[in-house]
């Protein structure tokens, strides 16, 4: 980790912070450390996965209390940061979207559903090809619009993290449908897959939809609402 005496090409908060900046090796081991994060989601929600409020309890044993710092923003986290600076003069982690728990939580189990879906699709002799292809495309777009509303809500837009929500909710449905179609009741291998992912489905919905509902509280305590 250096410390550089020279102006960056970007003025923010870092300038605040001794202007600290850091070589790829510091930001691969952040990166690191951060998907450790999500792994150790996954394997607590792995031993919880018959608990009813497993969701609660993952969160907990995270250290997150659930209602208030699961859509946690970056502003939210910036204060805490600085708070902790009075207290302590040493080196310090930056923010980033990795952090953010609705972001962990979501990978965690996005990536338990899609390395399962991949193993399953792995065996073509087993599977159709219009089932294996469909269902991992399905898999995937909603990774990639769920990420954008987890964007928006650390930019602190809560009306298009709401909207991008909802169109990751939507993506979350055609899964849904897809995994209700004859073609998976009549293939054994994706009707296991069916059991297994169902519940993760639901509980994606689940972690979703309390974001959505506390951007809404959120911004109507704000005035933001007509």
């Amino acid at each position: 980790m250096t410390n550089s005496e020279s102006d960056g090409l970007f003025d923010n908060d870092w300038e605040d912070r001794g202007e600290l900046s850091w070589t790829e090796a510091d930001w691969m081991k952040y990166l690191g450390e951060q998907e450790a994060a999500v792994q150790e989601y996954l394997k607590h929600y792995d031993q919880l996965a018959a608990a009813p409020d497993r969701i609660d309890e993952v969160a907990r044993r995270m250290g997150w209390e659930l209602t208030e710092d699961l859509s946690a923003t970056k502003d939210e986290t910036e204060e805490e940061e600085a708070e902790a600076e009075e207290a302590f003069d040493g080196d310090w982690d930056p923010y980033t979207l990795h952090r953010n728990p609705v972001y962990i939580s979501t990978r965690a189990i996005y990536v338990s559903l899609i390395a399962q879906w991949e193993r399953v699709a792995a065996q073509p002799d087993r599977v159709p090809a219009a089932l294996a292809i469909t269902l991992q495309s399905s898999l995937y777009r909603g990774n990639e619009q769920v990420l954008q509303a987890v964007q928006a809500l650390e930019m602190g837009d809560y009306t298009l993290a709401i909207c991008l929500f909802k169109q990751a909710l939507r993506e979350l449905n055609v899964t849904l449908a897809r995994l209700s179609q004859p073609d998976v009741a009549a293939n054994s291998l994706a009707l296991r897959f069916r059991e297994y992912a169902l519940p993760r489905l639901f509980d994606l919905r689940e972690i979703w939809l309390r974001v959505m509902n506390e951007c809404r509280q959120d911004h109507a305590d704000d005035g933001g609402l007509d």
